[in-house]
């Protein structure tokens, strides 16, 4: 999801679920975060928030990502 949305030109197997999605990782920026958090909110009916205080660790990385968004969907 995280590939498409953002038009990145890497393959989904390629990330590093460890790999921070900022900086040195995948060199991601605010606004990239903006669209996957609009993505999980359309996909799977969560609000992740700016201002919420778990947005750094929630964004820290893929794998931390991918695990919010599995304690948090909508079953």
């Amino acid at each position: 999801m995280i590939v498409r949305a953002l038009e990145l030109d890497i393959r989904p197997n390629e990330i590093d679920p460890d790999a921070a999605l900022f900086d040195e990782g995948l060199g991601l920026d605010s606004i990239d975060a903006l669209v996957i958090s609009l993505e999980i909110s359309k996909r799977y009916d969560i609000q992740i928030r700016a201002e919420d205080e778990q947005t750094h660790q929630i964004f820290s990385s893929l794998g931390a990502l991918s695990s919010y968004v599995e304690q948090h969907a909508q079953k």
